[in-house]
């Protein structure tokens, strides 16, 4: 599922990588395709819409004890909106069709209908890796249970759900948002992190990152956390 320009995920990832002199494979998992944790160091999972999702989701569950088995290695993950929810225990159509996840995260996502407003804009998010700027596009509202702790907290934007303030998941080095962007290339701090975890996946061992020039991306960011709180002010609350 990639319909959301979240590949530009990858090509950040592999950019700041590369910068740094560390070599970087980028290997594409699809429908049937063996997923072998071993092989890997990070794995990115990205958005797509319901038909896209009803899809995916029996080979996803097929390979949900890879991924499982991946997640308790603490291999990074980051996984984006549709890829998001899958990791949860299951997406509750309006209908009340239910596709399966595969339970990483303790959380699940209901459809309210085509009458319902989508969750669209500018996010800003309080995380642990500082300050995270996205945009959303969802309709699906997603709740954690007892077991899960969200990515962040909404300072702008709906969030999981437009009421709780959570956004996103967490789970040992596994991420899950809504936010689209691609989130990366604005949030760079995010990005280092990935690897810093990937490295550590890999070698067992701290790997200290050398700094980058991010003017450019702490611009990106800087104009997007400007233009989140401009368009909430000029946006009703929704009811």
């Amino acid at each position: 599922m990639n319909i959301y320009g979240d590949r530009g995920n990858v090509i950040a990832l592999r950019y700041r990588c590369r910068a740094r002199g560390i070599e970087c494979a980028v290997v594409e998992i699809t429908i049937g395709d063996p997923f072998v944790p071993a092989e890997f160091d990070l794995l990115l999972v990205g958005g797509g819409q319901d038909r896209e999702q009803r899809r995916i989701a029996d080979d996803l569950v097929e390979k949900g004890p890879a991924i499982r088995d991946a997640v308790e290695s603490d291999m990074p993950v980051l996984a984006v909106c549709g890829g998001f929810q899958l990791f949860g225990h299951r997406y509750v159509d309006h209908q009340g069709g239910i596709i399966p996840g595969i339970g990483i995260f303790d959380l699940e996502t209901h459809h309210p209908g085509p009458r319902a407003d989508r969750s669209i804009g500018d996010v800003v998010l309080e995380t642990d890796f500082g300050e995270i700027v996205g945009f959303e596009n969802h309709g699906g509202r997603t709740y954690l249970g007892p077991g899960a702790v969200p990515f962040g907290t909404v300072v702008r934007g709906f969030g999981n759900n437009a009421s709780d303030g959570s956004e996103g998941a967490r789970y040992r080095n596994a991420i899950g948002t809504y936010l689209h962007g691609s989130v990366l290339p604005k949030n760079p701090a995010l990005a280092d992190a990935l690897i810093h975890l990937a490295l550590r996946h890999r070698y067992g061992r701290e790997i200290e990152l050398p700094p980058l020039d991010d003017a450019t991306e702490s611009r990106a960011h800087s104009s997007a956390s400007a233009v989140a709180a401009r368009r909430s002010r000029e946006t009703p609350a929704r009811s």
